[in-house]
């Protein structure tokens, strides 16, 4: 067994105190009075499970490592049990992997839930095309992942594909990870749009930001927004299409737009809104503080050539490329079904590399 199989270079386990604040808030939990503050249990129900999602995880490895230990043990006075101590390290391995990947999830908002908007640009049909290709990329992702994705609304492109489009993802670390995928995303395919079948380059940008919590202040003026209502355009039942209750909010001093169109009523949605807008405020106000986007929420690219973080080429040849990491894979379509792991890893691993630095 490698010497180095307990360390882990993106971050350190506090799972002694975790366990002790699990511990700790299983017994708040059995107090009679529990919910009689419904909104209080709700955030000791949702720390348990951060605890627990930690510390389990943790415990499962050190039960597969004492009988790692136990196999190779009994290996020195029976060869025979060398196979059954090989068969157990691959399973140890992969759950080491994990363990190391949650330790460079860190930062003050990683365990938050995550709104990813993606924006089709320079274009037209072929950029908006990308874009849609894209949504549904992450959507696979997320479903994958056992995250809760709803998307909060669309704009549908004049052809085909989307102008843009809002997602809310809710699952522990959901931003955490999610936080790797903001850049512009770069397209190379046969056009399916061009009589000629020219080769086309497309863009799109994502951005993600996690869900600002409620005791995170920021101040935002009345006077400083505009509203407004529009009919929904996607489906969704015959209340959403036929009253005006999608929502529009323009916040004037920075220019932010943000909308939603997944609820049924005008309310639900306005509230969705300004939810999305706190979040976009918060990343911009720590990016001005300090100086850099990467910060929080990665860079702010041109959607256009040249300021892409990860290139899908399609044609002349396959091929999905991180421009940050350089890690790369052949398998295009196995990416556009929503393989993302090793670039996210990747990207978390750097960063936290260059953090330590």
């Amino acid at each position: 067994m490698p010497p180095s199989v307990w360390t882990c270079s993106g971050g350190s386990f506090d799972v002694a105190n975790r366990r002790d604040e699990r511990a700790t808030l299983e017994l708040r939990m059995a107090e009679p009075e529990f919910w009689t503050k419904k909104e209080a249990a709700q955030r000791i129900i949702a720390r348990l499970s951060t605890c627990r999602n930690i510390v389990e995880p943790f415990d499962g490895v050190a039960r597969q490592l004492d009988e790692l230990t136990t196999m190779a043990e009994l290996a020195v006075e029976d060869e025979t049990m060398l196979a059954e101590a090989d068969a157990i390290w691959p399973k140890l391995k992969k759950a080491l992997e994990r363990l190391e990947l949650v330790s460079f999830l860190g930062g003050r908002f990683d365990r938050s839930n995550a709104i990813m908007t993606i924006h089709a640009g320079q274009g037209g049909t072929e950029s908006q095309d990308w874009a849609n290709m894209l949504l549904r990329m992450y959507l696979r992702w997320m479903e994958d992942k056992g995250f809760e994705a709803t998307i909060l609304g669309v704009q549908p492109g004049e052809v085909a594909g989307i102008k843009s489009a809002a997602v809310m993802v809710k699952g522990e670390y959901a931003y955490g990870y999610l936080q790797a995928e903001n850049g512009v995303h770069r397209l190379v395919r046969i056009s399916p749009y061009d009589a000629n079948k020219r080769r086309h380059t497309s863009f799109a940008a994502v951005e993600v930001s996690p869900e600002i919590s409620d005791d995170v202040e920021i101040e935002i003026l009345d006077k400083d927004l505009k509203f407004d209502t529009y009919r929904s355009s996607g489906a969704g039942g015959q209340h959403v299409n036929t009253t005006d209750s999608a929502v529009r909010i323009t916040h004037l001093p920075s220019g932010i737009v943000v909308y939603c169109q997944s609820e049924r009523s005008q309310h639900q949605n306005r509230e969705t809104c300004m939810t999305i807008l706190r979040s976009k405020l918060y990343e911009r106000e720590q990016a001005m503080i300090s100086q850099t986007i990467e910060k929080q929420v990665g860079p702010r690219e041109e959607n256009t050539w040249g300021s892409q973080i990860r290139s899908y080429v399609l044609q002349p040849y396959q091929m999905v490329k991180d421009l940050r990491t350089e890690v790369e894979t052949s398998d295009t379509g196995g990416v556009l079904d929503g393989d993302l792991d090793m670039f996210i890893e990747a990207y978390l691993k750097t960063c936290k590399t260059h953090a330590h630095k």
